[in-house]
């Protein structure tokens, strides 16, 4: 098959994710919620649908599903391309940038220097500024503000921190090949004095990029209060290219101490498994958080997308989706703290909803077809397994009877795993079709998925969000069943209830 056609294009392009209309789009930058809208600006080539000429492209949505895009909100020039960062309100004017009534939304963001610049060849962070609520943007006339001379220093996200240490900006970056994480603290958004580092630790398989500093409750518990520090790599991930890791610890307004980390320095190969990944699949990075979220909510969104393939993915004239957004929190399970996700929009307000399937307890002994109206192209499934003597169990999503994706469960390994190796166009990179896996036990005897389909992805939360896989697909549109399986034995379904869209 073609890939680029103009069916298969609208084939893929999703219903429930953001994608840019006709260009390439990658990592999510400038997260915030301001003047009652969600704000999404990416790592956005304006000009074409493969990588390059970085700007800033911009959407809102007023609930987290229904996107809007707009014109590019920050453009390349003949000096600088512009790399991820993060946007703040500055409610209080310390930058000087708005006036005594009006507090303007500050953008800072990694300048990537070209020839033609005085700075070329370092990466160093710059900012711009809005006044109409996000939609244009002054580049500052003093830029860069922070510069260490290094090629490789990029991805600032910024957030106000209130504690003992006292009151003001906090910058989280990298260097990206140094496998560390830097500390910076501004009164005013335009002078930085460095904090800390941290760093190197646990997986460095890749350079370290987009990182993200935050406070949570534990088990919701407001006296008790860790923060968290994501740090995306590529390569590097548990199943191969691109993925998004964390550690949690404490902040004390100048130093991150991890209570999580396994490996001190580089990583040790053996030990991939043990470190704690945001997502398993292989189609989630360059995740960060929501500023300014409703009701101090932590809310992220990730580029849907993996480095070892994304210029070659099957879509045109657009090039990668977002991943839909989930809210984090955190928990202390079995004497660790680790990260839950769930999604953090509504689909019941998704218009052209269908029926709603649903199936009772039953037993699996082979692959069996749910039935002709579970059948569809956009779903959520919700279901429960208790595991009998089968070696393996699961689902298949956007099959045809011959092929599709397959998610399945093996008790005995305590692995959940996907299979795209047939679930359609999965021959136009060496590394696409592969059999991705994660740790998996079983929770009071059981298993318990919530699996998100789309027209080119699947978005698993097993177990209420502690562990899950994202991964793109790309099936023929023919592709819609849903089937049950057990091999080598029996398993029960304790209940399925699927709603469709498409």
């Amino acid at each position: 098959m073609t890939a680029s056609t103009a069916t298969t294009a609208d084939t893929f392009r999703p219903a429930l994710h953001y994608a840019a209309r006709n260009t390439w789009l990658n990592d999510p930058n400038g997260l915030i919620h301001h003047g009652g809208v969600y704000h999404l600006y990416y790592q956005n080539n304006p000009m074409d649908n493969v990588w390059g000429n970085m700007s800033w492209g911009h959407a809102t949505s007023p609930d987290l599903l229904n996107w809007t895009e707009h014109p590019v909100a920050i453009a390349c020039d003949e000096k600088e391309d512009i790399f991820s960062g993060s946007i703040v309100f500055d409610r209080n004017n310390s930058s000087g940038f708005g006036t005594a009534t009006q507090g303007p939304l500050v953008a800072v963001y990694t300048s990537a220097f070209k020839p033609s610049s005085v700075h070329h060849g370092i990466q160093a962070q710059s900012l711009a500024y809005s006044l109409d609520g996000g939609y244009t943007w002054t580049k500052h006339t003093n830029n860069p503000v922070l510069s260490r001379g290094s090629a490789e220093f990029r991805d600032p996200k910024v957030f106000h921190y209130d504690g003992a240490a006292g009151s003001y900006w906090v910058m989280v970056a990298v260097e990206a090949t140094d496998f560390q994480v830097v500390l910076y603290k501004s009164e005013n958004l335009k002078d930085w004095e460095l904090l800390s580092s941290f760093g190197p630790a646990n997986a460095t398989g890749g350079v370290w990029e987009c990182p993200d500093l935050f406070p949570l409750p534990v088990d919701g518990d407001p006296e008790n209060i860790k923060w968290v520090l994501v740090v995306n790599l590529n390569p590097g991930g548990p199943n191969g290219g691109s993925a998004g890791q964390y550690f949690v610890g404490d902040f004390d307004g100048t130093t991150f101490t991890s209570f999580t980390t396994v490996t001190e320095g580089t990583q040790d190969p053996a030990r991939l498994a043990e470190y704690q990944w945001l997502d398993w699949g292989r189609d989630y990075y360059a995740a960060v958080s929501f500023s300014d979220a409703p009701d101090n909510r932590r809310l992220m969104i990730a580029w849907m997308n993996n480095w070892q393939y994304a210029n070659e993915i099957p879509t045109a004239p657009w090039r990668s989706p977002m991943s839909l957004a989930r809210e984090i929190s955190l928990h202390a399970i079995d004497g660790t703290l680790r990260l839950a996700q769930h999604l953090a929009l509504d689909l019941a307000a998704v218009s052209g909803r269908g029926p709603v399937f649903e199936l009772e307890e039953a037993s699996i002994t082979s692959e069996t077809l749910v039935h002709d109206g579970a059948a569809g192209s956009v779903q959520h499934i919700e279901l429960t397994f208790t595991p009998g003597t089968a070696e393996e169990f699961g689902l298949l999503v956007r099959s045809d009877g011959t092929q599709g994706t397959r998610i399945g469960i093996r008790p005995a390994d305590g692995r959940i795993f996907v299979d795209r190796r047939d679930s359609g166009l999965a021959d136009f990179h060496e590394s696409f079709a592969s059999i991705d896996s994660a740790p998996l036990q079983p929770i009071d005897g059981s298993y318990q998925l919530s699996v998100y389909v789309d027209h080119c992805s699947v978005e698993i939360f097993a177990q209420g969000g502690l562990v899950t896989l994202t991964e793109l697909i790309f099936p023929l549109a023919t592709s819609t069943d849903v089937a049950l399986y057990a091999t080598e034995g029996t398993a029960t379904v304790c209940g399925l209830n699927l709603t469709r869209w498409a």
